[in-house]
């Protein structure tokens, strides 16, 4: 049943049988059947299937989210199971991605030191994709799972995204009354490498996808949320980037009733990647349990201002 909701998990994370397939070394079609078996055991559509697109049900929205500490939980008791007397040592060499980097992880660093002084930590803040083994990483943090086989992956955040404007924005611009709307509008954008911007927007059984340009393309979220401050646009970003903004009145949500994303499967899940077996190096294992301990109180206060 575990390995049913792990081919499971891969599923929602890759937004396709094919896609889950490279990252678990499978076939579509066995990943299709682990797909139909678990559904038959747990006597529960969790996906609408078409040619074109693979969605979640209500049910496998619930079911995913739950599965996530299952997997969690199972992954720390199997590495607990193992047993390793030894103190933690050695270097940590960590690529993150330059927001969740300055924001999030930076000011959880100290504290580890000091929980374990004998490992030293090399952190590299570049929104590049790394390779971890040509590039000598031992932890990747990327919003996705890795599709390259040999690596692992444990689940931090969901990356639950909100479109905001500075009120000096709002105050000179035309009302936003519905997601149309920003078509008319300057709206800050992640480059995605692509010609054409789109975002996501559901409500209920509705769902809209628009079409949005503006004058500031970045790689990254911080300039975004900069000229955001400013008043210079419109921005759809990350909760944990724009929270403390949100609460001091600096920025205001726009179309509150729509979720906003930044693909049509959502904007993500933030995970820790890391290379080898299930269960890593043990100065690897505690940084990562570390990490997942210190946001769980993010993603609460994340979840609750939401």
């Amino acid at each position: 049943m575990l390995e049913l909701i792990k081919v499971f998990d891969q599923v929602v994370v890759s937004g396709s049988f094919s896609q889950a397939g490279k990252a678990l070394n499978m076939a579509p079609s066995s990943v299709a059947r682990n797909i139909d078996s678990l559904e038959d055991r747990i006597k529960t559509t969790l996906f609408k299937r078409s040619t074109r697109q693979l969605v979640l049900t209500e049910e496998g929205q619930y079911f995913y989210q739950q599965s996530i500490k299952l997997l969690q939980d199972s992954d720390k008791l199997l590495a607990e199971m193992r047993g390793n007397q030894g103190v933690p040592e050695g270097k940590l060499r960590i690529s993150v991605f330059e927001s969740f980097g300055n924001l999030c992880l930076t000011p959880l660093i100290p504290e580890f030191l000091k929980r374990y002084p004998k490992i030293h930590v090399e952190l590299e803040l570049d929104n590049n994709l790394v390779d971890l083994h040509s590039d000598n990483i031992d932890i990747a943090i990327r919003i996705g799972t890795p599709q390259d086989s040999r690596l692992k992956s444990r689940h931090l955040l969901t990356n639950y995204t909100s479109l905001v404007a500075a009120p000096s924005y709002i105050e000179q611009s035309a009302t936003i009354k519905k997601p149309e709307d920003l078509q008319a509008h300057n709206c800050l954008l992640i480059t995605h490498e692509r010609q054409r911007n789109y975002w996501y927007f559901s409500k209920k059984s509705i769902h809209k996808k628009v079409l949005v340009s503006g004058n500031l393309i970045s790689k990254g979220g911080s300039p975004l949320l900069y000229a955001a401050l400013q008043g210079c646009g419109v921005l759809l970003l990350s909760d944990w980037m724009i929270e403390e903004y949100l609460q001091s009145g600096r920025l205001i949500k726009l179309l509150p009733d729509w979720k906003a994303t930044h693909g049509e499967q959502g904007s993500g899940e933030i995970f820790a990647i890391y290379k080898g077996s299930q269960y890593p190096q043990l100065h690897i294992r505690v940084f990562i349990d570390y990490l997942v301990e210190k946001l769980q109180l993010m993603k609460q206060n994340v979840e609750l201002y939401r």
